[in-house]
């Protein structure tokens, strides 16, 4: 068994991409700047932010935070989307999600520039990804795409599995997955909450890619030998013993599926910081076809 390190692996992106930025400002050119918004002040969002904010520090990229009060309105929001669309220095943002719950997701992420959208969430980045185009693709299954490939896993031929049917991991794993060329050539079946019987498929998996959200989901008994499995689950779940009060779980037994595995990805220290460095590869892609253009 083979472990996929997503933290050495995304410190080695960053390290790639800080480079580039050394490069980049020795040859007078304007660096990459990413913001990003968060409304309210949930904890979840808040680490995840900090943490982005903290790893452009760490390559050299410019960065913004821009922090909205919970209360604010749907058209003021809109507003100030308007306003990072507009604004030439910046080349890249995120609106950070879930937003609460009067505003509509969906207006927003629509309302996002294509061309700074470096989550990969627009319809037209979207469209572009299911057609094989160039584009921003969604930072989490853009990861496990670089995992696979740096770690050299075969996916052509195999059958993947991909557990659960989001619009940030599911969806675009199973387009990714059967796109031409590698990482993907494989045959992949999407299963989800309506999926009956769902062990006939994890059991016949050559690669499992799971983001269903439900600590320790995926044992042992439903995986074959030799399977690879890419646990994309993030959950707190509390432990008395643990000096948090929690510990993070992902969606795979992992002591135990780890024994039948060939490669596996662990939690926390898989798919994780695998997200935020592709984030920031897509940024330094938004300013080097803003530079072309």
């Amino acid at each position: 068994m083979q472990l996929l390190d997503g933290k050495k692996t995304s410190e080695d992106i960053k390290n790639e991409i800080a480079a580039e930025v050394l490069r980049m400002k020795a040859d007078g050119q304007k660096v990459p700047h990413l913001a990003a918004v968060i409304v309210g002040t949930n904890g979840a969002s808040l680490t995840y932010v900090g943490s982005k904010v903290r790893s452009c520090q760490q390559i050299g990229f410019e960065s913004t935070l821009v922090s909205l009060p919970e209360n604010i309105s749907e058209e003021d929001l809109l507003d100030k989307i308007k306003e990072l669309n507009e604004d030439d220095d910046l080349d890249g943002f995120i609106v950070q999600l879930p937003l609460p719950k009067h505003i509509d997701e969906h207006k927003i992420l629509m309302a996002i520039d294509p061309d700074k959208d470096v989550d990969g969430f627009h319809p037209a980045n979207f469209g572009k990804m299911a057609l094989e185009m160039d584009t921003f693709l969604p930072a989490t299954p853009y990861g496990i795409m670089e995992l696979l490939e740096r770690y050299k896993v075969e996916t052509a031929g195999k059958h993947t599995v991909v557990i659960g049917r989001s619009h940030i991991v599911g969806r675009p794993m199973s387009i990714l997955m059967s796109r031409k060329g590698y990482p993907g050539d494989s045959t992949v079946t999407l299963t989800h909450s309506r999926t009956k019987n769902i062990e006939e498929y994890t059991k016949n998996a050559d690669i499992i890619i799971t983001a269903l959200g439900v600590p320790n989901y995926l044992k042992a008994d439903m995986v074959k030998d030799g399977v690879v499995v890419i646990d994309v689950g993030i959950t707190r779940v509390e432990d008395a013993s643990h000096p948090k009060g929690y510990v993070i779980k992902g969606d795979v037994d992992f002591d135990e599926v780890s024994k039948k595995s060939s490669f596996i990805t662990p939690v926390p220290g898989g798919v994780g910081p695998m997200t935020i460095a592709m984030l920031l590869k897509n940024t330094l892609l938004a300013r080097q076809i803003r530079m072309k253009k």
